[in-house]
């Protein structure tokens, strides 16, 4: 990231607060690109079962609240929210329903992100 003494300082001998000003926009727009590549790199490589046991486990493991429970041997619990289809699963994900949050306290993942959580809680639960 630029400081911006760096940018004063680089600009200072070419005297002109019109340069000043273009050199510290142009250090802000390369910082913000650089945290925008930095934001989609952590989409693309999303970790579904590292996301659902910071965001989900604690209620999804325990069952808290109605939240149905993840594991092996769990699939009746999820079967009546399956046999809606997995749309509507994700959909109650994304909005939230009940007690549960909107985004499940994953309020850093996009919509793909809680559909591929969605798909390895219900994998998970077989």
């Amino acid at each position: 990231m630029l400081s911006i003494k760096k940018v004063i300082m680089s600009a200072m001998p070419k005297v002109g607060l019109f340069v000043l000003v273009a050199s510290f926009a142009t250090a802000i727009s390369a910082d913000n690109s650089q945290q925008q590549v930095q934001l989609a790199q952590l989409t693309d490589g999303f970790d579904a079962e590292a996301t659902y046991m910071m965001s989900c486990f604690a209620c999804h493991s325990t069952g808290a609240a109605g939240a149905p429970k993840v594991g092996p041997g769990n699939a009746e619990a999820w079967a009546p929210r399956v046999e809606k289809g997995m749309d509507a699963v994700v959909a109650n994900a994304i909005n939230g329903l009940n007690t549960m949050p909107p985004k499940g306290l994953c309020f850093t993942c996009t919509d793909e992100d809680l559909a591929a959580l969605v798909q390895y809680m219900v994998s998970s639960s077989q």
